[in-house]
């Protein structure tokens, strides 16, 4: 069966450094979620002083719901943070907070790779909703049309994914330098904060892997059918 084919292990080991990246990133925001910065300054109001810093009067930072759903939405010009950092005083929250500006600045300054990320988004969606069916369907009647389209389509998927890796690793250097050289974390502090992000980051490596994986499995099957 296609679900079960030999193929399916080459994603194991992207699967197990997805759940490795998962647990990193909850144990790491966990830790230094307990460890307050040494200005007590909240997410916040970290936020809202690195965009004046940088010269960006249009950006709204707000309090959203949920665990980690911090981002920054470049339609509405929002940077939202979750009710912990929002509110916190740790460096999980600074950290956090300065990540989310960071993209706030990317779109200010037209850094290309976000553009192109927000560009492909809607082709993104549509592709990772329909790729798998089609490619199932032309797989079960053996239609190499379909499963042509469906790997297409999950190709933008894989592109989507690549280009958010530079958007994401840029976002986290913009706020670890922006941190330390204003003064809002110490030398030593803004170590915790860069492996808040580092663990975060290397979820979209995971998931990235895991795309990648995925689209050689497809070609695989395609090229034996």
């Amino acid at each position: 069966m296609f679900m079960w084919d030999p193929t399916m292990i080459l994603i194991i080991p992207a699967l197990i450094l997805a759940i490795y990246a998962q647990f990193r990133v909850k144990g790491t925001y966990s830790k230094y979620s307990q460890i307050y910065n040494n200005r007590h300054m909240t997410g916040y109001q970290a936020a809202v002083e690195l965009l004046r810093m940088n010269g960006i009067g249009d950006v709204e930072v707000e309090e959203t719901e949920g665990t980690l759903s911090d981002h920054y939405n470049p339609r509405v010009k929002k940077v939202r943070l979750s009710q912990a950092n929002f509110r916190g005083a740790s460096l999980s929250s600074l950290a956090v907070a300065a990540h989310e500006v960071g993209h706030a600045v990317q779109h200010h300054k037209g850094y290309v790779p976000l553009q192109l990320r927000h560009a492909i988004l809607p082709v993104t969606n549509f592709g990772s909703w329909l790729a798998f069916p089609l490619f199932f369907i032309g797989f079960l009647m053996r239609t190499p049309f379909l499963m042509d389209l469906g790997i297409v389509l999950f190709g933008g998927v894989v592109v989507f994914h690549l280009v958010t890796l530079p958007v994401e690793f840029n976002a986290s250097n913009r706020a670890l330098l922006q941190l330390e050289s204003h003064g809002f974390l110490t030398t030593q502090e803004v170590g915790g904060a860069k492996k808040v992000l580092n663990a975060a980051a290397l979820t979209y490596v995971a998931a990235t892997a895991m795309a990648l994986m995925q689209l050689v499995r497809l070609l695989l099957i395609r090229n034996r059918d």
